[in-house]
């Protein structure tokens, strides 16, 4: 398979084994709720290493992956910085900085992704996908990238999203769409879903026949055969009820063999036509539909659009935090409804503006589902900008906005266009009602759009501060709009604040200068010896009991606290070892076989054959050093 080459691959190619692993520390003032590890995450630091701190908590679990990072444009200020420790690329580094006029900015983008994604599929479940938007600037370099972490089998799509409404005045060839590349961790075992069908889509649906089986709309029952030496079996004859025979037209076939259609007539899911004789046609029923598939054009009318996006964050957080380019919730909702339930997980490593928590707890709060987001922001707006977004999408925040009403909207043909005079006078009088003059009605709708005069008519109510009337692609519209203040409703839920804090370090723990919580030390060292992710202990777990792996409990006889590592109580004893012993047959009991017990401590006071017995594998803390200390 071809390779992509940039300069400083083979330093990042394995650079994030290097990363030192950094446990989250909880800041429970900045979130909702308890403060909890397992909630929904906003994490303030490096994404890199964000990556890495949640590899112990999320490895293999993560359902859907979004990302937005730097477009590379030359232009956005963005930096390359991993912390990383070859002087080589420090060299490199330092001496290439990111801007318009370097041509290594490409090398850079690629050095800066190419950890992140790796991270990003290890995180990733088995039936997960990763979705990243990006411009005409690093696409094809990403899905090079992309091919050779994920494996080129692994690609589903290239989405294309529209994303303005308009073309660019200032190009003469401007650009209208962002590119989303989307992978799977693993093709064969990805799970995605067919779209809800919209009203319109369900209005489709009709009973003519007073089928039993509800509505229905039906479809073509060919399918393409260019070459009639092909698909013999699928060209036989079918009686119409009229008696008559007919075969598929030319160059097509029957889409179902003969003693498939058969069945299906039986069944009364064939349609013959509102005469009863006309080609057939197959049924599908609304209440059997399991939806409808999506295509890789996105229109911005189906999920939004940059203004779009930038409306949502002015309404949200006003004025004084506004965010470039910021994604539209309708878009992330999208891809929600393609490539999650409703217990999954997502990430977004690049969280921005935080849209992604909003489209998941608006997906929550529509069907009551369970999906947990988790966000990661590097720049110093993590927590007035993304965190807030998030608590005022849970709690509720006043914006104000434009109410719009439409009181009239016709399609203007041109026998009805030379009636403008009766047009015109539905105009004036819906004016008059709605408390408005009627002066300067036939500029108004022969112009493109206009707005209507705000004076009052004496004795009329008056609902709106203005009127606009418009003629647009053969459509009249007439809108009211008004101004207004409000509260918009929480979604409710809750989130955990979080940050980064300082890298585990052998040799800080073996002076004893810094003793990790348990559950940062726990969560780590499960990780590294399992390969497992730490879950939430049973309610009746004994004290030390660390997690459950694949194939072992987990034990850490640990405390940060100095004196207790130096005593004896920290150590695996007999009776421990026979307390932790029993209570594994008793998870066991009745399931076959209890699994062995991997216990990290200090010390043990037990021989190998002692261990053996009682089903313990012991892996040495560093702190039994401390006894000299």
């Amino acid at each position: 398979m071809p390779e992509i080459v940039f300069k400083g691959k083979e330093y990042v190619y394995n650079h994030h084994l290097t990363v030192p692993y950094r446990p989250l520390v909880v800041d429970a003032a900045k979130g909702i709720g308890p403060g909890d590890l397992n909630s929904n995450l906003v994490i303030h630091g490096d994404n890199l290493h964000a990556l890495k701190a949640l590899l112990p908590r999320y490895a293999g679990r993560v359902d859907l992956v979004f990302i937005d990072p730097p477009y590379n444009t030359g232009n956005e200020g963005w930096c390359y910085s991993d912390g990383v420790n070859s002087p080589i690329m420090k060299e490199w580094l330092s001496t290439n900085p990111v801007d318009g006029d370097d041509m290594l900015r490409h090398d850079k983008w690629l050095c800066m992704m190419w950890p992140r994604l790796v991270l990003l599929r290890e995180l990733m479940s088995e039936t997960g996908s990763i979705w990243i938007t990006l411009d005409d600037n690093e696409v094809h370099r990403a899905r090079m990238v992309l091919d050779e972490i994920f494996g080129a089998d692994n690609f589903v799509a290239n989405v294309v999203w529209q994303k303005r409404t308009s073309p660019e005045s200032r190009k003469k060839l401007g650009a209208a769409h962002d590119h989303m590349l989307v992978f799977a961790k693993q093709k064969s075992e990805l799970l995605l879903s067919k779209l809800a069908r919209s009203l319109e889509q369900v209005e489709e649906f009709a009973n003519p026949d007073n089928d039993p089986n509800g509505p229905w709309t039906s479809t073509d029952l060919t399918a393409q055969n260019p070459d009639p030496t092909k698909r013999k079996d699928q060209q036989y004859r079918i009686e119409l009820p009229n008696g008559e025979w007919v075969s598929p037209p030319p160059g097509r076939a029957w889409s179902t063999l003969e003693p498939e259609f058969l069945r299906l007539k039986l069944e009364g899911r064939i349609w013959f036509g509102a005469s009863g004789n006309a080609r057939p046609r197959v049924k599908t029923y609304l209440n059997q539909s399991e939806g409808v598939s999506s295509w890789t054009w996105w229109t911005n009318e189906e999920v939004g659009h940059n203004q779009e996006a930038k409306k949502e964050i002015l309404e949200i957080l006003g004025p004084s935090n506004a965010f470039d380019y910021p994604k539209p919730t309708r878009l992330i909702s999208r891809i929600l409804d393609l490539a999650s339930n409703k217990n999954s997980i997502i990430l977004d490593s690049f969280a921005g503006s935080g849209t992604t928590a909003h489209a998941v707890l608006k997906a929550n709060a529509r069907d009551n589902g369970q999906r947990k987001f988790i966000l990661v922001e590097g720049e110093d707006y993590a927590d007035r900008l993304t965190a807030e977004r998030v608590r005022r999408a849970i709690r509720g925040y006043a914006w104000q906005g434009t109410q719009r009403e439409t009181l009239l909207e016709e399609k203007i043909n041109f026998t009805q266009f030379r009636k403008a005079e009766q047009w015109l006078a539905k105009v004036e009088a819906i004016k008059v009602a709605e408390g408005f003059g009627a002066e300067d009605g036939a500029q108004m709708v022969l112009g493109e759009a206009a707005t209507a005069p705000t004076t009052n008519t004496p004795g009329r109510k008056k609902r709106f501060d203005k009127i606009n009337v418009e003629l647009k692609d053969g459509v009249l519209r007439v809108e009211g709009e008004k101004r207004i203040s409000q509260m918009a409703d929480g979604l409710g839920g809750e989130f955990t604040y979080c940050t980064l804090g300082e890298p585990l370090s052998i040799e800080k723990l073996l002076s004893g200068q810094d003793l990790p919580s348990f559950e940062a030390l726990g969560a780590w060292l499960l990780h590294t010896a399992t390969g497992g992710t730490l879950q939430a202990p049973p309610p009746d777990a004994p004290a030390f009991y660390l997690s459950e792996a694949q194939d072992a409990h987990v034990w850490l006889v640990y405390r940060p606290d100095l004196a207790f590592l130096k005593s004896a109580d920290a150590a695996l004893t007999l009776s421990r070892a026979q307390a932790m012993a029993e209570w594994g047959y008793a998870r066991h009991e009745g399931q076959g076989a209890p699994k062995r017990h991997l216990v990290f401590a200090p010390a043990k006071y037990l021989s190998n054959a002692q261990l053996r017995e009682h089903g313990i594998e012991f892996a040495a803390l560093p702190f039994a050093l401390f006894r000299s200390l």
